[in-house]
């Protein structure tokens, strides 16, 4: 958007407006262009979880052609996490000094490009290190989600934008299995990466062609710019950084991201072991699998937007963000425990129900939990906004149990022939995340830096 010195700011804009008159009262026109914007965000992480995951789904058919043996299957699973949870940081940094607009669109072209290669591999090795770096590139997605959203949402509706985007995330997951096993169906193994491929270069395309800072983007009225800056600076952001140092050293931050941490031990159950549990535990068959599986899935959407607009609600009510996030976060927390339930639930139903709460309660701290980089964020002139640098950090160190909870639990598995105890221990880790929510993170503000 075009702003012209004799026109004054928006601010004295709407006053004159209100100053002139009965015929000048009219309420100003809000347009609705972050909604658009958050939208676009979604499609993005779905995208990035369709392509996260279309590996697990193809692996049956791919291990065959290539020869790759079990061992080396769980290796290759495994890879993206590791490249995934290092860049986080180092990317959050730098969507913090370039902004989301060609970061995020360079890096679903990146794992877009790794993503279709895979159809070329011939063996191991290739498969390995395309996996390493599609984690380089997704690692990219979180943090430019998150900067989006403190870009363009204002305090009071950051709960509903953070619950959409983290519920691309889930729509991704839920339906990978679909779309990636009928893709399989028509073309093949590999010409379902060349598609899924393609369809996050198309996205990345209209994402650079629509996305503007709100001061820029011409389809902003003056009265939803107005909303979307009310109580924080306007200026962009070619400010003095924030040394790294500073963020990791202070308590909320790292508070939020040991009790991420805890929560991701247990969301990470349900990206590795959970068919596996329902098939070996609970003796479901494919049907069952493919039917009632989804369920979580779902209950997780549900818990997502849930959480998004309770915080939102409780602001409105008149709570403080301290109250508000951390009510839903410890809520929700909590209640991700019963997964230990089900553990010795005696009906396979029950267990689903539990299995059903624990996933849709994740997703419902999540919601206020992906709010805190923007509530945490400094907010005065001179200070560049760290919203992608703190999420950077906090996805940074809670994927990492992206790396223990699978082979944790997987070594209980092996040592006792059930996933009993590795239940109980998810459970146990989810109380631990409500310790660190609780007395750790204090009150949610903008950091202040000298």
């Amino acid at each position: 958007m075009t702003h012209h010195p004799e026109s004054g700011t928006v601010v004295e804009q709407t006053r004159t407006a209100r100053e002139s008159g009965p015929s000048q009262t009219k309420k100003p026109h809000r347009t609705r262009v972050r909604w658009t914007i958050v939208f676009l965000v979604f499609l993005g992480m779905l995208i990035s979880y369709i392509d996260r995951a279309n590996l697990a789904v193809s692996l049956p058919y791919l291990k065959e052609d290539l020869g790759i043996a079990a061992g080396l299957s769980g290796l290759i699973l495994g890879a993206f996490y590791w490249t995934y949870a290092a860049c986080q940081m180092p990317l959050g940094r730098l969507v913090d000094r370039v902004g989301p607009r060609f970061l995020f669109a360079g890096a679903v072209v990146w794992w877009s490009i790794c993503t279709a290669l895979t159809s070329a591999v011939k063996g191991f090795g290739g498969l390995f290190g395309l996996r390493l770096l599609l984690g380089v590139g997704e690692a990219a997605a979180f943090p430019s989600g998150i900067k989006t959203v403190g870009t363009w949402f204002p305090l009071s509706e950051r709960g509903r934008a953070s619950g959409i985007v983290a519920s691309g995330a889930r729509a991704g997951s839920l339906l990978a299995l679909p779309v990636v096993t009928a893709l399989i169906a028509f073309v093949g193994w590999r010409g379902s990466f060349i598609i899924t491929g393609a369809i996050g270069v198309v996205w990345a395309v209209v994402w650079v062609l629509y996305y503007r800072s709100p001061e820029k983007h011409s389809k902003v009225s003056p009265a939803e710019l107005e909303f979307i800056t009310e109580g924080r600076s306007t200026a962009d952001d070619k400010r003095e950084p924030i040394r790294w140092t500073k963020l990791i050293k202070n308590r909320n931050v790292t508070s939020v991201a040991l009790g991420f941490w805890c929560v991701t031990f247990v969301e990470y159950f349900f990206i590795t072991w959970f068919p596996t549990y329902l098939v070996q535990d609970r003796g479901f068959n494919l049907l069952q699998l493919g039917v009632l599986g989804m369920i979580p899935a779902i209950t997780a959407l549900i818990g997502q937007y849930l959480g998004g607009y309770t915080t939102d609600a409780l602001l409105r009510r008149g709570w403080s963000v301290t109250r508000s996030r951390k009510t839903c976060i410890i809520v929700g927390s909590l209640l991700s425990s019963v997964i230990a339930f089900a553990a010795i639930a005696e009906s396979a139903a029950v267990a689903l129900a539990l299995l059903s709460i624990s996933t849709a309660s994740i997703m419902f701290a999540v919601a206020s939990i992906y709010c805190l980089p923007g509530d945490l964020s400094p907010r005065k002139e001179g200070v560049q906004s760290q919203e992608g640098s703190i999420a950077g950090i906090i996805n940074g160190i809670s994927n990492t149990a992206g790396i223990a909870s699978p082979a944790i639990i997987g070594f209980i598995l092996g040592a006792t022939g059930s996933f009993v105890y590795g239940l109980f221990l998810a459970g146990a880790i989810a109380v631990l995340g409500v310790i660190f929510f609780a007395f750790g993170l204090k009150k949610i503000e903008p950091m202040t830096i000298d």
